[in-house]
């Protein structure tokens, strides 16, 4: 039987002012929960007890419909109230964000350069400024006070990290420096298993964190390295994948989802294909965590990598996600305090994951700011989160389709409705340089260049492009805005004959 939870609600017809409790349901707990954002009523859900509180109180004491008809009324409101947060939730939590609130070249600054790093709310600012001026020390060391509570903060952040990727365990996973070190990481351990001849394969829209260690790898090891090629419609080749698989192949390492195509990549059908020669398969996914829920125990894969900064948390500090299997399997790679056991003059013996990968004083205050950032995606929920960038892409993707001139990148979302909100284009004769420096002047914030992905711009056609992507407190207003500019700049430059 369903816990019922009740709340007071204006219950007409008593008279005006009356108060009658009136029951809502475990339902509308539930919805109330989810709709609360770092620990505090969203406007939303202010909006949704009141009116769940009315229409199931109307629906309790006005009429005699039966609870068939009351489930009804209710999902209709839920799905009202779901579809008005997907408008709201870059209005509710824009004040979170300190950064965001500054004009820039007398602008007010719209930031569209999330793929490459997210801003941080204030949740995890004062999380990190609270260990400085709180209990700054050194963990897994002293058994002070500050030492002590620094620690627990620390592993406590391990285990949000955890969660917030649903892996088994904490000891599942290793801190590092950033995403690049993680792959690194693997490079420079399980790689050292492998042998002349073994092949990996990657794919041409990797992003060079996910090429160049495992050519380096390669030139030391003479191994093979084979590339994933792209459809017609600009998302990783699965038949090519399956002709490229031999006995040989030892490592499948692919982008999760693309930071320049928006592609999501198929992972049970990666899956299923290894399996067939006994590949392991590690994820990029840098792209995918901060903006789709991620379900390790479901992924199937060996490893995925990430980083916090793309996900509201702080710059030098990301992590390296691996089966207890796979991290058994390998070695240590840095050496020094940490990461022992036994150290003797003769010979040193070494801890079990991750310390074993964490060797020396870790990046404490960022650990916990990465905590902090995981808590505060967490209360917003990742399927929300998702579902508002869906929207917000799609918006970005259907402005951008009206105007003459522009070549977008990647699956269009009749193609892919999973994809990425994020829009990679290039403007018929202007260069993107050009077009990203005078958007700046109108406070746009997007990024141009080969966007870390030389082979795939290559593989396309292009030297470089141009990049808006939108994340949670991003706006439609702020697409408007863009898309504005962006038609004024397209203007300037053609009244110059470009």
């Amino acid at each position: 039987m369903a816990i019922q939870q009740r709340a007071w609600c204006p219950a007409k017809p008593n008279p005006p002012g009356g108060m009658q409790l009136v029951s809502i349901g475990s339902e509308g707990a539930q919805l109330g929960k989810k709709y609360s954002i770092h620990g505090h009523r969203s406007i939303v859900e202010n909006r949704l007890v009141r009116e769940t509180c009315t229409v199931v109180g109307l629906l309790f004491l006005w009429s005699s419909h039966s609870s068939l008809t009351l489930r009804k009324n209710f999902n209709a409101l839920q799905r009202a109230a779901q579809k008005e947060r997907q408008i709201d939730l870059g209005r509710e939590i824009k004040d979170d964000f300190p950064v965001l609130h500054q004009d820039v070249h007398g602008k007010k600054l719209v930031y569209l350069d999330n793929a490459a790093t997210s801003q941080k709310p204030e949740v995890v600012i004062s999380a990190m400024s609270d260990y400085y001026r709180e209990y700054n020390s050194n963990v897994h060391r002293g058994v002070h006070a500050l030492s002590a509570r620094a620690t627990t903060e620390y592993e406590n952040a391990r285990q949000k990290v955890a969660s917030f990727v649903n892996a088994a365990s904490p000891e599942n996973i290793v801190f590092t420096r950033n995403a690049t070190e993680a792959i690194n990481l693997v490079v420079n351990t399980w790689g050292s298993t492998l042998e002349k001849g073994d092949e990996i394969i990657l794919s041409v829209a990797e992003h060079h964190s996910n090429i160049v260690p495992w050519q380096l790898l390669a030139e030391r090891r003479g191994l093979t390295l084979k590339f994933v090629q792209l459809t017609k419609s600009q998302e990783l080749d699965m038949d090519h994948l399956a002709h490229l698989l031999t006995p040989k192949t030892k490592l499948i390492s692919l982008v999760h989802m693309s930071n320049a195509l928006g592609c999501r990549l198929p992972v049970d059908t990666v899956v299923q294909l290894a399996k067939t020669v006994g590949a392991k398969i590690l994820l990029d996914a840098c792209q995918s965590v901060a903006n789709i829920p991620i379900d390790v125990q479901e992924l199937g894969v060996d490893w995925i990598v990430g980083s916090a900064h793309k996900m509201c948390g702080p710059t030098g500090i990301g992590f390296l996600w691996g089966t207890s299997e796979s991290l058994q399997s390998m070695p240590p790679w840095m050496g020094g305090g940490e990461m022992i056991d036994v150290v003797t003059l003769e010979k040193t013996t070494f801890a079990a994951p991750p310390s074993r990968f964490e060797a020396g004083t870790p990046a404490i205050a960022e650990a916990i700011g990465f905590g902090a950032a995981c808590d505060y995606l967490q209360n917003i929920g990742m399927e929300n989160v998702e579902e508002y960038e869906s929207h917000l892409g799609r918006y970005l993707h259907s402005k951008l389709a009206t105007m003459n001139g522009i070549k977008v990148y990647g699956p269009s979302y009749s193609v892919s409705t999973d994809r990425a909100a994020l829009a990679t284009f290039n403007v018929e004769g202007i260069h993107p340089t050009d077009l990203s420096t005078i958007l700046d002047q109108s406070g746009i914030a997007v990024r141009s260049g080969h966007l870390c992905t030389q082979p795939l711009h290559q593989a396309l056609g292009i030297s470089s492009s141009i990049r808006a992507s939108p994340y949670i407190y991003n706006t439609v207003e702020e697409i408007d805005a863009f898309v504005s500019s962006l038609d004024a700049t397209i203007s300037f430059f053609r009244e110059m004959g470009m």
